[in-house]
């Protein structure tokens, strides 16, 4: 049953991933620059997110950690590009 509740997870991820890098390109595209670093970095980011999801949960709480720093991370990189759009 959590197999099934993880992969559902893991799917809501996944669209929630593509529609965040939706909305990321949308941004980046009205920029000055063309921010392709940072939409590489976005990428990374959510599939990162994703595979810590995807793993086992026995890891001490720093499994926890790393996701929420990786959540923090994700909206630093989309600040920077709005900032960066605003500029």
């Amino acid at each position: 049953m959590s197999e099934m509740k993880s992969r559902r997870e893991f799917a809501n991820l996944a669209l929630g991933s593509v529609a965040a890098m939706g909305l990321v390109a949308a941004t980046t595209a009205t920029a000055e620059a063309y921010q392709g670093n940072m939409e590489r970095a976005l990428s990374s980011l959510y599939e990162a997110l994703g595979s810590l999801r995807e793993a086992s949960s026995n890891k001490g709480g720093h499994r926890v950690k790393a996701m929420n720093l990786i959540q923090e991370a994700i909206s630093e990189v989309q600040q920077g590009v709005e900032f960066a759009d605003d500029h």
